[in-house]
């Protein structure tokens, strides 16, 4: 079924909708894994965003239960060069063109992602639309040109979960905190923050031994504190990390109280919360195959990434610089000189990606243990 993508600066392409009819829109970025495209779609932070898969190849391995981040796809759709629709993998239990159908979300495929990656790379990620039903690019392009722009939304909140839970190791649990909570564990208590975390965070945290409950981004610093918990952990989340309000007034709070550490969104919120600003990237960080610098160890990292936006902290002393990203020098994490805060912007739980990063949990884990004695 032929289907048309086009940009809000007129540029477009012909394709073929391998998920059936539709039509969908959303802020067009590219991916540059080579594998990965189960965890991709289901990842929370590309809610709002039609993600290009770079490698020319998607869905040869098909789609199991095991490499799910989240409940389901939370992609506005996915542009591939070409689509594997009979997978080969013991594990498959499904192909990609039936996951996104079920979902109901599109897939496109047959347009030149090269030349699409490398427009987007030039001028930018953009705005655009895909469709089956309306064929004319010119009026395609005037729409796509009218969609909100990712400046501005505040997507955490969309995403976030609508009630507190506690993670059992294999999916989530909620907790009526009206009826009371308990914490059940023997570890420190981690009250973690849930702007659409990906799944294997959960996983990572569980083991290191935190006894965790996951909560909305909308919890207050006084919901938090009456749980009494002994740290705080900020997820990763799509969308303006700036329009974030509640958790950036909520970790003000933390930043005097607790250990606290951030990924990606996280890590974008504790910058504000601390004197830092934001600002968009112009095509992103997105991919699993990013080198980074720890610049304490002097060790290069191959890190992956999923972010549109950055922290600047340059004009804040007591915070120094952990990492750096070595294509463009940018911010990719940072501590407190005094204070026991760390956060990064990029994705050490991977998945998908290289688990070279992976010591940040460990490293969390020590910093609470040295602040709390628990």
């Amino acid at each position: 079924m032929k289907a048309i993508l086009a940009l809000e600066d007129g540029t477009w392409f012909a394709g073929t909708s391998f998920t059936g009819p539709g039509e969908t829109g959303g802020e067009v970025i590219f991916n540059t894994g080579m594998t990965g495209y189960q965890e991709v779609i289901t990842d929370p932070s590309y809610v709002g965003q039609m993600v290009c898969m770079t490698y020319p190849l998607i869905g040869n391995y098909g789609v199991n239960p095991k490499d799910m981040e989240a409940h389901k796809v939370n992609v506005e759709a996915l542009i591939v060069k070409e689509c594997c629709k009979e997978p080969s993998n013991w594990q498959a239990t499904q192909s990609l063109p039936e996951f996104l159908q079920r979902a109901g979300v599109m897939g496109i495929e047959g347009i030149d992602t090269r030349a699409l990656t490398r427009h987007l790379r030039i001028n930018g990620a953009m705005r655009g639309l895909i469709s089956t039903q309306e064929l004319d690019p010119a009026r395609l392009s005037a729409r796509a040109a009218a969609l909100p722009s990712m400046e501005g939304q505040n997507l955490a909140d969309k995403v976030s979960a609508k009630r507190p839970y506690t993670w059992t190791g294999t999916t989530t649990q909620d907790v009526d905190l009206s009826k009371g909570f308990t914490w059940s564990g023997n570890g420190p208590r981690l009250v973690v923050y849930d702007f659409g975390i990906k799944w294997n965070i959960l996983r990572l945290l569980a083991a290191q031994g935190f006894d965790m409950l996951v909560v909305p981004s909308s919890f207050t610093h006084q919901q938090v504190t009456a749980l009494e918990p002994d740290a705080v952990f900020l997820s990763n989340g799509p969308g303006d990390p700036a329009v974030v309000t509640n958790a950036i007034e909520a970790t003000k709070v933390f930043a005097d109280k607790y250990p606290v550490a951030g990924i990606c969104l996280g890590h974008q919120i504790m910058g504000l919360a601390l004197g830092g600003k934001t600002y968009k990237l112009k095509f992103g960080h997105h991919g699993c195959n990013n080198p980074v610098l720890d610049i304490e160890s002097q060790k290069i990292e191959i890190s992956s990434q999923n972010h549109g936006f950055c922290v600047d902290i340059d004009h804040l002393p007591e915070l120094k610089v952990t990492h750096r990203n070595l294509n463009d020098q940018t911010l990719e994490g940072f501590a407190h000189r005094t204070k026991p805060l760390i956060a990064i912007q990029f994705h050490p739980e991977a998945a998908p990606g290289p688990h070279d990063s992976a010591y940040f949990f460990k490293r969390f884990r020590d910093l609470v243990r040295s602040s709390t004695g628990k």
